[in-house]
């Protein structure tokens, strides 16, 4: 059996072990994202199978997360990212981002990314900044095929 990492605060609960992620608590919170909205759960489930995914628990229930994705040595991404919004200003979000930025297989990742629309005070503090010269930068976005196609 694998072993994961965990970390506690209180009640609280960190976790790097997938069996713990409650899918129908992630696809809700995600259905109401504005950087999610659209993606089919099938997607979802897809991603986060082969993502480093760290879940935020009180006690059983989930309450945020963090998802990676990473070749664990060069290059890593930060992706839905979020605490459910009655647990919002408790500092659980920035325990959240210490904790994956301190896991030990992503100890040596150069560059990290994110995207975001509203939260660039609290990556800030942990280094991130606006690209220098985004035009080096290029995206390819496709629409998610048709599930039942």
């Amino acid at each position: 059996m694998p072993n994961y990492f965990e970390s506690q605060r209180g009640n609280f609960t960190i976790s790097t072990d997938p069996t713990r992620l409650d899918m129908d608590a992630i696809c809700d919170f995600l259905a109401r994202a504005y950087w999610a909205k659209g993606r089919p759960r099938a997607a979802t489930e897809r991603a986060y199978a082969n993502s480093l995914v760290f879940g935020i628990y009180d006690g059983a229930r989930q309450i945020g997360m963090a998802r990676v994705v990473s070749d664990f040595s060069v290059f890593a991404y930060l992706m839905d990212v979020f605490v459910h919004e009655e647990y919002r200003g408790q500092g659980i979000g920035a325990w959240l981002l210490e904790t994956v930025f301190h896991y030990p297989d992503l100890q040596n990742i150069r560059r990290w990314m994110l995207t975001t629309s509203d939260a660039h005070k609290l990556y800030a503090r942990f280094g991130f900044k606006a690209l220098e010269d985004a035009t080096k930068w290029m995206d390819w976005i496709r629409p998610f095929p048709e599930e039942n196609a």
